[in-house]
């Protein structure tokens, strides 16, 4: 477990997957990353595959590759190639067992860098083949709601910023596992850009935002001066979610640049919409902010 920190902040990554386990307030000492008994995880990195491929499978170059849901870097051993006080960096190269999932030489790279506002994260993907390489890419952090125990989670809302008018998802179904069906509807609860917490929006399961354009997502509730902000305008999307067999106390807020599979057969990744297609020899980052209060 790595540990960084500054005057106002304190964080733990774990190299088994670079997922942030803690990150804490120091001065009014509470913890926002969720680390409850309901769901065992806090904040995976999603590499490369967002949500579940049908029949865990995709397609390239008419070869049939198995891909679990998220991908596989969550499930990965990171190396930590810098440390400071306030700055973490971690990374996973190709290896025999991504090989055999995907059949690419990369480097992924996380960074987290404390702030006086609160945490930057940022991922670079370099693409060390000779030919085009396909990815997506998320990050999936769990927060506590309430924040700091104020309030409970139908007293919070969510804010979007950059979108006008109503918030549309990508419709669900569930086979039992969670897919796009390829429509959109509106976010129940939802007026203008914010979004009105309860358990009930989140029954269908996972809820991804098809707004394009947006900037920022914001946890908020009136009854406190607590708040997280995300800045994801390097992002298409964002998926909300919480248990949906359970009344969770948190609540993920994950920027995506991919999507899951529309429910059907396996998919060409060259093709796959929301696919990143990143050049031989090219990298790309991407980063976000937490804005804490």
């Amino acid at each position: 477990m790595i540990k960084i920190e500054n005057a106002d902040f304190c964080a733990e990554i774990d190299e088994h997957g670079a997922q942030l386990t803690h990150l804490v307030n120091k001065k009014a000492n509470f913890d926002y990353i969720w680390n409850g008994e309901e769901w065992g995880k806090h904040a995976p990195v999603l590499f490369p595959a967002i949500g579940r491929s049908n029949k865990d499978q995709y397609v390239l170059d008419g070869q049939t590759y198995e891909m679990p849901q998220h991908g596989f870097a969550g499930d990965q051993e990171f190396t930590v190639t810098y440390h400071a006080a306030n700055v973490a960096v971690f990374e996973l190269t190709a290896n025999a067992a991504t090989k055999k999932l995907y059949p690419f030489d990369f480097k992924l790279t996380v960074a987290f860098t404390l702030l006086s506002t609160g945490l930057s994260v940022s991922f670079t993907v370099e693409n060390q083949s000779d030919k085009q390489m396909p990815y997506s890419l998320g990050s999936h952090p769990a927060f506590n709601v309430p924040i700091n125990g104020v309030s409970k989670f139908d007293n919070y809302r969510v804010k979007f910023t950059g979108i006008e008018g109503p918030v549309n998802v990508y419709e669900i179904v569930k086979t039992p596992n969670p897919y796009r069906t390829g429509k959109e509807e509106l976010l129940t609860s939802s007026e203008g850009n914010e979004l009105s917490l309860n358990y009930d929006v989140f029954k269908p399961g996972l809820r991804i935002i098809s707004n394009p354009g947006i900037k920022s997502v914001k946890l908020y509730s009136p009854l406190t001066s607590r708040s997280i902000e995300m800045d994801i305008s390097e992002f298409k999307n964002v998926c909300l979610w919480t248990k949906e067999d359970q009344d969770c106390k948190f609540l993920c807020m994950e920027p995506f640049n991919g999507l899951p599979d529309v429910l059907g057969e396996p998919v060409d990744w060259m093709k796959k919409p929301g696919n990143i297609i990143l050049p031989a020899h090219a990298s790309k980052v991407s980063q976000y902010e937490m804005h804490l209060s």
